[in-house]
């Protein structure tokens, strides 16, 4: 036991206060000198590229590391980058006109119709009349959305579709399981794209700078041959590693789901609304489908079917529960967060990055054929962190690896397919997906960067690491080879 007088000396003992800890704020502080630091020194950016990548990376360390709500930390860089002149005034108007900002207002008011119409009940009564237990319905849940890839070619449009079946679990899971659940379904979402060529549009642009350089192809029975497995083993293997290092460890020792399921619900025919319901998503998924058949995109195939959802006297729901049901705060952020992503294509910090890629590509082109496809696995796995947008990851990788599988006379086919899966992975950041962003920050439903961060740490190597073990030895036996 220490004396008063010893506890007091320890207490304003010089040595003592010289080794506290740093606060947070310090720490960040000083993490973000020593990034400007290290950004003004990299030859071949200039001035304006120098102010976006800072900015960008500021963003990512902001949203992870401090409780600064992610939209104001968003919109306050972009505003520090026009005010630095490293962009004019219009980055942030036109971040309202963004795609995936349509996309989402849209995804909300479908989702809120699905729910008021009976439907999203429905189908979790269906998921819980089969469980008995908390993981039971984890896995019905997890089992849906994978099978939602070969029916929906968007993983926004399946995570619109998916938050009305989430919200409806609400009543059975603790908060802290809640939010487990809410990067769980993203996640799965994603890992399931690689199963089918119509999971993300980014395949289909993959296949077609093939198709234009190479003259080759691959064909949907043959992507399907090669993706499903590999889609499957990477979403169990992503669903239990979510579980492992997220689900509380007394959420595991609740055995049975509560409250007791009315199966009586079930056996109700549908009724109008629900039927009305069902028929719009065909119609939605259909317009998805087709989408290179009448030319027009997933968001605005999408605001048609909230349209159509808010319709008087003939609709789902009213235009103010319609617009009650958008979560403004997260389309701020997502307008925001791309425009922050954009930026860094139009400053050229993108193909500054590409640049430099392709020459560490080019510098293992004698190396055996496993260091090379480890490299090109690196490359496209990592391209997510700052590329925001997975179409455009395809549009500026794959040109460039064509060229790469030529100097080293590798089979195109072969390097495409490798870039397009390793691409898929994008499950870091919230602003590496549409999906990931609909779940994040979602009033009902919603998740911590630093959480996901942490899922990251673990499944990125391992998603390399799977992807390897497939090309030695299921996708070399099928046919797949450099």
């Amino acid at each position: 036991m220490l004396t008063r007088m010893e506890r007091r000396i320890e207490k304003h003992h010089p040595l003592k206060t010289s080794i506290l800890p740093l606060s947070k704020p310090s720490v960040i502080i000083m993490m973000h000198v020593f990034m400007l630091a290290g950004i003004l020194f990299i030859d071949g950016l200039d001035y304006r590229s120098k102010i976006a990548l800072f900015s960008f990376l500021s963003a990512m360390t902001l949203w992870i590391t401090t409780k600064i709500p992610a939209g104001l930390t968003a919109i306050s860089l972009i505003l520090f980058i026009i005010l630095m002149n490293g962009a004019e005034p219009d980055l942030l108007y036109h971040s309202l006109s963004e795609e995936v900002v349509w996309l989402m207002i849209g995804s909300f008011i479908i989702g809120e119709a699905v729910k008021e119409s009976g439907l999203a009940e429905r189908l979790t009564l269906t998921i819980l009349s089969q469980s008995r237990k908390k993981s039971h319905v984890l896995a019905g849940v997890s089992s849906v959305l994978f099978l939602s890839v070969f029916f929906i070619p968007s993983t926004s449009g399946r995570a619109a579709l998916s938050i009305p079946i989430i919200n409806q679990l609400r009543d059975i899971f603790t908060n802290k399981e809640q939010r487990v659940l809410s990067i769980l379904a993203p996640i799965i979402i994603l890992t399931s794209t690689s199963a089918t060529l119509i999971g993300a549009g980014s395949h289909l642009i993959g296949i077609g700078l093939l198709e234009t350089t190479a003259h080759q192809s691959i064909s949907f029975i043959q992507w399907f041959i090669w993706g499903l497995p590999f889609a499957i083993v990477m979403t169990l293997l992503s669903f239990f590693a979510v579980k492992w290092i997220l689900w509380p460890k007394h959420g595991l020792q609740v055995q049975k789901v509560n409250p007791p399921i009315d199966k009586s619900m079930l056996k109700k025919s549908m009724n109008q609304t629900e039927k009305k319901t069902l028929i719009l998503i065909i119609l939605l998924i259909a317009g998805w489908v087709s989408e290179g058949i009448h030319g027009y995109d997933i968001a605005f195939i999408t605001m048609i079917g909230a349209s159509l959802a808010m319709m008087p006297n003939y609709g789902i729901i009213s235009w103010k529960q319609g617009m009650k049901s958008v979560s403004w705060n997260l389309i701020v952020f997502v307008a925001a967060a791309a425009a922050l992503g954009k930026v860094l294509v139009d400053t050229g910090v993108v193909k500054w990055m590409e640049h430099e890629m392709l020459n560490v590509l080019h510098l293992f082109s004698d190396a055996p054929e496993s260091l090379i496809v480890f490299v090109i696995l690196l490359v496209t796995v990592t391209s997510h962190l700052y590329i925001t947008s997975h179409t455009t990851r395809a549009i500026v990788f794959i040109p460039g690896l064509l060229l790469f599988s030529e100097t080293i006379g590798a089979n195109p086919s072969t390097v495409v397919f490798l870039s397009l899966i390793g691409m898929n992975y994008c499950v870091t950041f919230p602003v590496s997906s549409k999906a990931l962003l609909l779940f994040y920050e979602e009033g009902n439903i919603s998740y911590d960067a630093s959480s996901l961060l942490k899922i990251s740490l673990l499944l990125m190597p391992l998603y390399i690491v799977i992807m390897m073990l497939f090309y030695f030895t299921y996708w070399q036996w099928t046919g797949l080879q450099l």
